[in-house]
């Protein structure tokens, strides 16, 4: 525990996912697979406050999410989700709809990177969580679908209607949610909303290289990189130029800047410290 943390604990067991850290990475698996990793009332708290708490395990420095078997994540649970929703007056809605909102939100301001391994389908809040990632690895078996027209509801879900334009254009993200039609990996990938597109075979290879890869980087000057990327989106150009300077300069104190330096003179690759 640190001053950071004070008195409250880390969550040591997760009930609602599979969650394991393997030096700097993190990985939570989906583990429902029976029925494509569908999400749960409970499953979608635990990733906000699992999420929430990850910048405090001291060593991790890269999330992997992922989903057993055949698919990464089907969207929510039919009856478990939507079969109770259509009981709930408007305060339990409101509760529900902030808090799938809060997933994202949580994704998008954790300064640990987070990369997203999609084999089969990710529909519904399952594309959503796989949008929200900083990388989305994707096999040739990979399908994305922003289904929520199909089931009465705003195609604008959990933030789509802010991240999908920003990522593949707002024609191309009129067309995804408001059809809400399913897309292979190949028309994902040619849309922008495929970091990497691989083999089913070779997943696990590329996630691996991908999370080494970050994890042994400057994990400052990364995280740093996020958070502008993200904060900038709505900011005018004055206001992220001046906010690039002040982040940069700070970055020109750090050890890993200096290290760079002198790696440079000593024709030797970087030992990154994150700090």
């Amino acid at each position: 525990m640190t001053r950071f943390r004070a008195s409250v604990p880390l969550t040591a067991t997760w009930k609602n996912f599979d969650f394991a850290v393997e030096g700097p990475v993190a990985t939570v698996t989906l583990s429902r697979p029976e029925k494509l990793n569908p999400l749960t009332f409970e499953s979608y708290a635990d990733l906000r406050d699992l999420i929430a708490e990850l910048p405090h395990h001291r060593g991790v420095k890269v999330l992997v999410i992922q989903g057993a078997g055949r698919g990464f994540c089907g969207g929510g649970d039919v009856n478990e989700i939507i079969g109770e929703l259509i009981k709930m007056k408007a305060g339990e809605l409101m509760q529900f709809t902030k808090m799938t909102g809060d997933v994202i939100r949580a994704m998008r301001e954790c300064p640990i990177p987070i990369i997203v391994r999609i084999q089969g389908i990710a529909a519904g809040a399952g594309a959503v969580i796989a949008l929200a990632a900083d990388f989305r690895i994707v096999g040739r078996s990979g399908r994305f679908a922003f289904l929520f027209t199909k089931v009465g509801l705003s195609g604008g879900d959990m933030g789509a209607a802010y991240l999908l334009p920003r990522v593949v254009g707002l024609g191309r993200a009129t067309q995804l949610l408001m059809l809400g039609d399913t897309i292979d990996a190949e028309t994902a990938d040619r849309y922008g909303l495929v970091s990497q597109l691989v083999d089913d075979e070779l997943l696990d290879e590329s996630v691996a290289a991908l999370a080494h890869r970050l994890a042994t980087g400057p994990s400052l000057a990364l995280s740093q990189t996020k958070s502008l990327l993200t904060r900038e989106l709505e900011m005018s150009l004055s206001a992220a130029m001046e906010l690039d300077a002040m982040t940069q300069a700070l970055l020109m104190t750090t050890d890993d800047h200096a290290e760079f330096h002198a790696a440079f003179n000593a024709q030797r690759p970087p030992a990154w410290k994150g700090q």
